[in-house]
């Protein structure tokens, strides 16, 4: 599933291009994905002008005119879903649901397994749609700090890694970057989120914010269906230390690492470097 880095980087592919484009019009070939796509938004979307593109947790929010007559985009990628940019007049393929089109591009929405989500949003502030009121603090804030965590898990005695992965507490942090960023801090993804100390969280919180920065950098993960608005894939996976790595020597002491199973995913680890 695209996380907080590719859904940062797709963001930042479309900041070229998009912001200042008027949309001249919508297609809606798939009235449902995760849920129903709203009735007549390809009418609303239209005429409407894109100020900005932000990103909240997992979802890409198209400003369109949100302070004016219009209200917001909502857009999730997934567990399959992309966003390319092309010809107006490019014809579709099997599984592109949505398209918006300008005077001279088109964003077309493409996912494969129909998890994506795209929502409208009346009003200015899309922070108060359903989706988006219950998420947790955004990883790279200066509102998520080694203390802020410290306290928020005093009460915590479930594993520390399935916590990272609580969209409700903190968002972005998908099954990749918790694992590699538990091993740059060398804390056990099996170690109980209340028994770890500030000192440690702070760590941790550090080698979350390096290991997400990286992954931007590197044009984030592409694992399976991911790619850029380009076309282009992400590559952080080629460097990852334990992450789908399970009986390769970890790069610090030599010793095999681990694959366990947490909350129903697969958790990668060097039980000999983490404690």
């Amino acid at each position: 599933m695209p996380e907080l880095p590719e859904v940062e980087v797709s963001r930042l592919g479309l900041l070229p291009y998009l912001p200042g484009q008027r949309v001249v019009g919508a297609i809606v070939r798939t009235p449902k994905l995760r849920h129903d796509v709203p009735c007549g938004l390809a009418d609303r979307l239209c005429g409407l002008r894109v100020d900005a593109i932000l990103r909240r947790g997992k979802y890409l929010l198209f400003d369109c005119e949100s302070t004016g007559s219009g209200g917001w985009l909502i857009l999730h990628l997934g567990m399959s879903g992309s966003l390319r940019l092309m010809a107006p007049d490019t014809p579709p393929q099997k599984h592109d649901h949505f398209d918006l089109v300008f005077a001279h591009t088109a964003l077309r929405f493409r996912d494969p397994r129909r998890f994506g989500t795209l929502l409208w949003h009346e009003g200015a502030d899309a922070g108060q749609h359903p989706l988006l009121a219950v998420l947790g603090v955004e990883p790279l804030d200066e509102g998520f700090g080694g203390d802020w965590l410290y306290d928020a898990t005093r009460r915590r005695s479930g594993p520390v890694k399935p916590l990272l992965m609580d969209s409700h507490l903190v968002v972005g942090i998908g099954n990749i970057y918790a694992s590699e960023s538990l091993f740059r801090s060398r804390i056990s993804p099996l170690r109980a989120a209340n028994r770890i100390s500030r000192e440690r969280y702070r760590a941790l919180v550090s080698a979350i914010r390096e290991t997400l920065a990286a992954s931007i950098a590197a044009g984030g993960s592409s694992v399976r269906d991911y790619v850029h608005s380009d076309g282009g894939a992400g590559c952080f996976q080629l460097s990852c230390a334990v992450y789908d790595r399970t009986g390769e020597a970890c790069h610090r002491c030599g010793k095999p690492i681990y694959m366990i199973r947490q909350a129903g995913r697969s958790t990668f680890y060097c039980p000999s470097c983490q404690r």
